[in-house]
């Protein structure tokens, strides 16, 4: 049984549509690599009630929660009070992540204001998760893991996480093009799924060059019966 995972989109600029959100897609294909089964996205706004509430519901569901966004230097920057609040621990400055702090804006000939110096403040008992970009680390309090909206660091952060989590068995994933109308391949792809139940199926037409067809997914964790699933589809779909 793989472990399972959900991931936390925090902010009001993903709601308002000011911010195309990019995080999820990428942590998404990341863990489906390392046999991590995302189950759910959910996105709240800046609201430390709402946070906090998203939190407690998918921690006692998954294995793990990713969360993004919320952990910058500015005054609706408050993911790192939510997840405190949530598991019910104190949250102040850090000493070595305000070392890590002190070093990156060292480095840039700067000395950090109070408000740069709010992206050391952690839960007590987190632990940290580096950033090698911008150095601002993020961190995991038990199984949530805390990182930044910004999606380069946000990527970062990922890298630097998924070695140490425990890993299931990867999934294939493996698409085909049917040059038919999914009206066309409906019936044979739902006999096809009931024959194959251990297999995860999704059809997705499109509409390109003047030709009506369905790209058909197959999802499961033994390669060759999505190979024999994609070869009976092959023999039963009409071409015309």
């Amino acid at each position: 049984m793989n472990p399972t995972a959900a991931i936390l989109i925090i902010g009001d600029e993903i709601l308002s549509g000011r911010t195309r959100e990019a995080n999820a897609h990428h942590l998404a294909g990341e863990l489906t690599r390392v046999g991590i089964d995302l189950k759910e996205i959910r996105v709240v706004p800046d609201d430390q009630a709402a946070i906090v509430d998203a939190l407690n519901a998918l921690r006692s569901a998954y294995t793990h929660v990713f969360t993004s966004g919320g952990i910058g230097p500015t005054h609706d920057d408050i993911t790192a009070d939510a997840v405190a609040a949530a598991f019910g621990v104190p949250i102040g400055i850090r000493e070595d992540a305000a070392t890590i702090l002190r070093a990156m804006y060292a480095r840039r000939g700067v000395t950090p204001n109070a408000s740069q110096m709010r992206m050391a403040r952690v839960p007590e008992g987190a632990r940290l998760i580096e950033n090698v970009l911008s150095g601002a680390p993020g961190f995991s309090v038990g199984n949530v893991h805390v990182m930044a909206g910004v999606p380069s660091i946000f990527r970062e952060m990922v890298a630097a996480l998924l070695p140490g989590l425990e890993h299931g068995r990867p999934r294939v994933v493996c698409e085909v093009r049917f040059e038919v109308p999914e009206g066309t391949i409906a019936a044979p792809l739902s006999a096809l799924a009931a024959d194959f139940p251990d297999l995860q199926m999704g059809s997705y037409p499109f509409h390109a060059e003047g030709i009506r067809g369905t790209n058909i997914v197959i999802k499961g964790y033994d390669p060759a019966r999505v190979d024999a699933a994609f070869a009976r589809l092959e023999e039963e779909v009409p071409r015309d």
